[in-house]
């Protein structure tokens, strides 16, 4: 162990010094920002919602603060397994042999963070965009389905590119395309040696750059090489090849520049997305999508058309398909002139009824070489389907589902981006599956059970917002009181936790489903007395073939687990077992020491907020689920845990369930 610890310190001084001298860039720079300062408070807090948002404003997760804590080691440190998952699912660094990934194993609060982090894969982590720079890699040498446009035709090879990776990538290429956007075949000058073409086109396509710039059977100089890469960097205006060139032999450096390059083509390739597949996007009434006629050869290289239809008036009902027509939905697609029609038509006529518009559909003009990502997307090209065969035009392909989530598919495979708003989780999550993208269905299934407030650290107390004072009776610190039973006061749920089980269910996310029995425990008392929640309960049951009645419900056990953590969480080793029983056996001496009516007069009392053993010194209670009023939050726990256990066992006795 001191060894070790020798070795990571020695190598961390190492670091060190190539950082201060610039020729290695600090993974882990100092940053005293009020952003970065909230993302630490939030991960100290394990604020699941709140770490996600900053998230995916662009905070850097591996920035450090003065006291060299990062975002792993502070999630770590606080216990917040959960958000541990979210920072290295994000890229939060975790190299086995960095002082930091050392430094939240050791003050890993339990084994299951500790094992969590040393189990991770570090490929992963380090560089979260390797699936996507991989994949632009591997059309080099993939041959079905063939997504190349353009031929570049040298003197002893010829290489099969695209036409969209060569405009982003290359300011010349860019030019040249887009003033002869029909070319299929561009010759390479003769006197630049072929291996100088080869090193520039692994370059542009991300590949590792070889060692041996000059082969066995090459009949060239390694000086002549490197010369036609010079005079090719200045023609194509590739900035950095010239320094990723020089750096092939320094393992360290050369994997830090080849980082910075796949962060460059990801921003090149994303401004490129930007100007021509959402830029020419096109929306049309569903009718007339058949009228659309898109030629092979246009300006953008779109060798496809992808389609989502809006949903239709039917399904979103008749007060929503009114409020649906607006000139632009909640993505910012431009939908029409339909409102202003609308308003003009009421302008000339207030008693005519508005006619429905027309049913529209959003149309991407995209690229097959980025759809190919998509197993579905790469099996209709490959095989005998009719996408796979040209046509006079480009083929129409409609994908089910909205046009926001199509565009939220689109960038993520063109840039590996995916910033999932909670209204579309679900419907990303259905169409992620059906497009066989794991990591997108990951992402949705993420925004959630993140953004659903799902975790006990992220949930309000629902219990314990009501103080009563009782000498005056009135609620304590301003706060708002529970309403009682009946009452009738609903609050606003972020998100349709049923959906989400179901969800579950059909797609098999494990993940949603304990989110779900989670949920459902942080507010059993406002789901316990509707019929779906008994509903969901005899789902669950029956989702057990030949059911014995001895067998358990497992929606039903993830929920009373998550219901004894919710109330006994924070008094972990406070002796609350015991003071459950008691509780229970106090209150069986007063019973017996009572007659009934000083019994129903205590409880009057309670119920005015108005305790027995009042006095001076402002003593308060807290209101029960039951509208019940005792002494302090330990007792308040031990009765409503009590009440929702036994709301659980009767409508088990409705539902004929023994579990």
């Amino acid at each position: 162990m001191v060894l070790r610890k020798f070795e990571l310190e020695s190598k961390l001084k190492d670091d060190n010094q190539l950082i201060r001298s610039g020729v290695l860039r600090n993974e882990h720079p100092l940053d005293t920002s009020q952003e970065f300062h909230e993302f630490l408070q939030a991960c100290r807090r394990g604020d699941l919602k709140r770490c996600q948002e900053l998230i995916s404003a662009g905070v850097n997760i591996n920035a450090k603060d003065s006291y060299d804590y990062t975002p792993l080691i502070v999630a770590s440190l606080c216990g917040h397994y959960e958000l541990v998952e979210l920072l290295l699912e994000s890229g939060a660094l975790a190299d086995p042999d960095s002082f930091e990934r050392e430094r939240a194993v050791y003050n890993a609060l339990n084994n299951k963070i500790r094992n969590l982090l040393l189990s991770y894969d570090y490929s992963k982590a380090a560089d979260p965009l390797q699936p996507w720079s991989s994949h632009i890699s591997s059309l080099l040498v993939r041959d079905t389905p063939v997504t190349s446009d353009i031929t570049l035709s040298a003197a002893q090879e010829d290489f099969r590119l695209h036409k969209f990776l060569l405009s982003a990538r290359s300011p010349y290429f860019n030019r040249k395309f887009a003033d002869a956007p029909e070319t299929v075949l561009y010759k390479l000058s003769h006197a630049i040696p072929v291996e100088a073409f080869r090193v520039v086109i692994r370059y542009l396509y991300l590949g590792d750059l070889p060692r041996d710039l000059v082969g066995p059977q090459s009949t060239v100089s390694e000086e002549e090489v490197f010369k036609g890469i010079d005079k090719l960097c200045k023609q194509l205006e590739l900035e950095k090849l010239w320094e990723a060139v020089l750096s092939i032999n320094d393992r360290r450096l050369a994997r830090q520049r080849q980082q910075d390059e796949v962060q460059r083509a990801q921003a090149q390739v994303e401004a490129f997305f930007q100007n021509t597949v959402l830029k020419h996007k096109m929306v049309v009434d569903t009718s007339k999508v058949d009228n659309v006629k898109w030629p092979h050869h246009n300006a953008i290289f779109a060798n496809c058309i992808l389609r989502a239809d809006e949903p239709s008036e039917d399904d979103q009902g008749e007060d929503s398909s009114l409020a649906h027509e607006n000139s632009s939905n909640a993505s910012g697609i431009p939908i029409g002139p339909a409102e202003i029609t609308l308003r003009q038509h009421e302008k000339h006529d207030n008693n005519t009824i508005p006619t429905r518009r027309p049913r529209r559909s959003v149309l991407f003009p995209a690229h097959k070489a980025f759809l190919i990502r998509s197993p579905y997307f790469e099996t209709m090209f490959s095989s005998d389907f009719l996408e796979a065969h040209d046509a006079e035009h480009l083929h129409i392909i409609k994908v089910d589902c909205t046009p926001e989530v199509l565009e939220i598919i689109l960038r993520f495979l063109y840039t590996e981006k995916a910033d999932c708003p909670l209204e579309h989780a679900l419907d990303l999550l259905y169409a992620s599956d059906m497009l066989l993208l794991d990591k997108l269905k990951t992402k949705a299934a993420v925004a959630i059970s993140t953004l659903g407030s799902g975790t006990s650290n992220a949930l309000v107390d629902r219990t314990h917002n009501s103080y009563i004072d009782s000498d005056s009776n009135q609620l304590a610190s301003g706060q708002a009181l529970p309403p009682a039973e009946g009452d009738g006061m609903v609050e606003v749920e972020p998100i349709n936790v049923y959906d989400v089980i179901h969800a579950a269910w059909d797609l098999k996310v494990q993940r949603l489903e304990e989110f779900a029995a989670r949920y459902l425990a942080s507010r059993l008392e406002d789901y316990i007395d509707e019929p779906e929640f008994a509903e969901l309960i005899r789902e669950s049951a029956a989702r057990l073939k030949e059911r014995q009645e001895t067998d358990t419900i497992e929606l039903l056990d993830d929920i009373r687990y998550y219901l004894s953590e919710r109330f006994r969480l924070r008094f972990e080793g406070e002796g609350l077992e015991e003071m459950l029983d008691e509780d229970l056996g106090k209150e069986e001496e007063e019973v017996n020491g009572q007659g009934e009516g000083q019994q129903e007069e205590k409880r009057l009392a309670e119920r005015e907020g108005v305790k027995e053993s009042g006095g001076e010194g402002g003593l308060r209670g807290v209101r029960t689920l039951d509208g019940e009023v005792v002494e302090d939050e330990f007792a308040s726990d031990a009765v409503n845990y009590q009440i929702l256990l036994g709301k659980i066992d009767k409508m088990l006795e409705r539902l004929n369930l023994e579990a």
